[in-house]
């Protein structure tokens, strides 16, 4: 495959966005069978309904790269962080998850600039669902706390 006309750095934005996603299904995957095995039921549910909705975000991302005429690669995926406690995992996953907020933030922005309303509004559309589940994360983790 090759591009017609894709804009290189909006490719870039994409294979490091696969990278991360796909990341982060291996995370929260990981994280749901170390629950379990904590015995927290419904926090290993909670992790594995986030590691489906990161499938969901990398098959969205395959798709936008293979309408832009580019086969997906996935460069390199991050090695799991995984924690003695729960707090420790919320802790490690909310990093992650605003790195992806970054990364889809600069996305936006380079997108903006270059007049690139498609990939605009793509990433935007990745970016407030990230923003939510960070969020929700440190909800999460303000309730542990109390």
């Amino acid at each position: 495959m090759y591009p017609a006309n894709a804009d290189q750095r909006v490719l870039g934005y994409l294979g490091r966005a696969l990278s991360l996603e796909l990341s982060a299904v291996q995370l929260y995957s990981t994280q749901a069978m170390l629950a379990a095995s904590w015995g927290l039921a419904d926090v290993a549910e909670k992790f594995r309904a986030e590691s489906v909705e990161e499938m969901g975000h990398a098959e969205r991302i395959i798709s936008r790269m293979l309408a832009l005429g580019v086969a997906p690669n996935a460069s390199q995926l991050r090695p799991v962080r995984l924690g003695q406690t729960l707090m420790e995992l919320l802790q490690h996953d909310h990093a992650f998850e605003k790195e992806l907020v970054g990364l889809y933030g600069d996305a936006v922005s380079y997108c903006s600039r270059s007049g690139d309303q498609d990939s605009r509004l793509f990433f935007e559309g990745l970016l407030g669902e990230e923003q939510v589940h960070a969020k929700e994360l440190l909800q999460w983790m303000e309730k542990l706390q109390q």
